[in-house]
């Protein structure tokens, strides 16, 4: 079943919420994470009060007891001031985010308004072919076009088998390593620059091989093609010009009718949604960065928490102490277990919410890392206007299996866009639809030179002027006539997302990935 262009990119969209959900829980669970390692250091500092007080004499118990206290009181305004920084920075986060989202917004209704605008101009297009069909001075003109554009294609032709033929025919004059030597050196020629010695050698080589009757043959092989391909450019040349006056006519009559004011007016809309598309890459880069400024914030070695953490563990661990609690630990009195079993309850589970930490801070940074991907592969699905309503893929498990593969790193970024790209089509209808054989104005319908988009790949500047004229191959003659309906811009996964913001590299390599998706 295949999929809307709207719709895709609407999916994505979700994902990247997703995604972003699940990096704000996780900026939460690190900041409650370090209360609760706060918490259970002032409980175990409490406990080694107890302690102390049944096991040290009063004056000893006092000191302890304000070296503990004066550790707590640090490591508490330490995080407290922590905390306030960790509540600005999500603060901050959320109002990117919000901004982010409201442009996002104000995309999906500019791009209903040039889709509008896409529509009515199309619709003008349409009931002018129907007229330039009768005209006269245009069916002379496309009937000249159709005529060079097939003389053209001979042209090309002649100058592949040509050249087909001087790589087969030429191969054993190449393979014979005299003959090749004797070539190379122009023997023969007037570049040929042998002393009398190495002539008179190269002469009865020369007779050896029968080089004199070969020579003529293999430049004859060598010289055609070439030959064959400057007659082939200037027909293609001459080609493309006609297509071209064929193109300012058929603009000319749309622009009689009426066309101008209609595409201008999408030209603007199709502007209004550039420069939104440049907002948010602007807040994407800007959330980006304060999303990595509260990841910081959270991190383990964060010097703020690391001097908070080891101010009271500083204390806790000095010798006395340490002392204290092994002497309980060998005695054998009521108090003393409870205590000392509550001390490494305690501890238990401070290391288990370490470990937790460590494993949201991984989950964090790969999430971080596969929203920049996702966002690249907006940026290039927003670029080659796949979003547009006349764009259409044939494989629904992109919103899927697929999608759900490249969250979980199943799949590269690189081989996801790669996935999109060969399953887009054009609606049958749009100027590049099925049938279109030239991609002379660029990579989607709703990119424009100076002249119209022809809906219906018959007229202007849509390329199929010339009548039933065969497709060209990649590599043709004339500048534009290389084959292709929806370029992406090159395969392979090389994205084009400009950065705003020193936000990190991004990797296209996948990552291995649990937690949510």
């Amino acid at each position: 079943m295949s999929i809307g262009g709207p719709q895709a990119l609407a999916s994505l969209e979700e994902a990247m919420r997703d995604i972003r959900r699940e990096e704000d829980e996780i900026s939460r669970r690190l900041a409650r994470s370090s209360e609760v390692i706060a918490k259970v250091k002032e409980s175990e500092a409490e406990l080694f009060r107890q302690l102390a007080q049944l096991r040290l004499d009063p004056s000893i118990q006092r000191e302890l007891d304000g070296r503990i206290s004066s550790a707590e009181v640090r490591a508490r305004e330490t995080l407290k001031t922590h905390g306030k920084a960790i509540e600005g920075a999500q603060k901050t986060l959320d109002g990117f985010e919000a901004g982010r989202v409201s442009l996002i917004e104000r995309r999906a209704n500019a791009v209903a308004v040039l889709a509008e605008k896409q529509q009515a101009l199309d619709a003008l297009l349409k009931e002018v072919a129907v007229r330039l069909e009768a005209d006269p001075a245009y069916i002379e003109k496309r009937t000249a076009a159709a005529a060079l554009a097939e003389i053209a294609d001979q042209s090309l032709d002649k100058t592949k088998q040509a050249e087909a033929d001087r790589e087969e025919k030429g191969k054993p004059y190449r393979d014979d390593p005299l003959f090749i030597y004797l070539w190379d050196n122009g023997f023969g020629t007037s570049a040929y620059r042998g002393g009398n010695l190495t002539r008179y050698l190269d002469g009865l080589v020369a007779g050896l091989v029968g080089f004199a009757k070969a020579r003529p043959n293999y430049a004859m092989l060598n010289d055609i093609p070439l030959r064959l391909r400057e007659h082939a450019e200037r027909q293609a040349a001459g080609a493309e010009a006609a297509e071209g006056e064929l193109a300012a006519f058929a603009d000319a009559a749309a622009d009689a009718a009426g066309g101008k004011p209609l595409r201008e007016a999408r030209a603007k809309a199709q502007a209004d949604v550039d420069a939104i598309d440049a907002a948010i890459v602007e807040a994407e880069d800007k959330r980006d960065a304060a999303a990595q400024s509260l990841q910081d914030l959270n991190g383990s070695d964060n010097p703020v928490l690391s001097s908070a953490a080891a101010a009271l563990a500083a204390a806790l661990g000095q010798e006395d102490i340490q002392t204290l609690l092994a002497e309980a630990r060998r005695t054998r009195t009521g108090q003393d277990d409870t205590i000392v079993a509550q001390i490494d309850d305690a501890r238990t589970r401070m290391r288990e919410e370490e470990e937790e930490s460590r494993d949201l801070r991984d989950r964090a940074r790969t999430l971080a890392a596969r929203r920049r991907e996702l966002e690249d592969i907006q940026w290039e699905f927003k670029k080659q206007r796949f979003d547009d309503p006349r764009s259409t893929f044939r494989e629904d498990r992109l919103v899927g299996d697929l999608l759900n593969d490249f969250l979980r790193g199943g799949i590269s970024a690189a081989s996801y866009w790669d996935q999109w790209r060969k399953s887009q089509n054009w609606t049958p209808g749009s100027e590049w639809g099925a049938g279109n054989s030239s991609s002379r104005q660029g990579g989607s319908p709703w990119e424009g030179g100076g002249g119209f988009n022809w809906p219906d790949n018959s007229f202007g500047g849509g390329g199929g002027s010339s009548g039933n004229r065969k497709p060209r191959a990649p590599g043709g003659f004339g500048g534009g006539w290389s084959g292709g309906g929806s370029s992406s811009g090159g395969s392979g996964g090389g994205f084009s997302r400009p950065r705003t913001g020193s936000s990190g590299t991004r990797k296209h390599g996948g990552f291995k990935t649990g937690g949510g998706f």
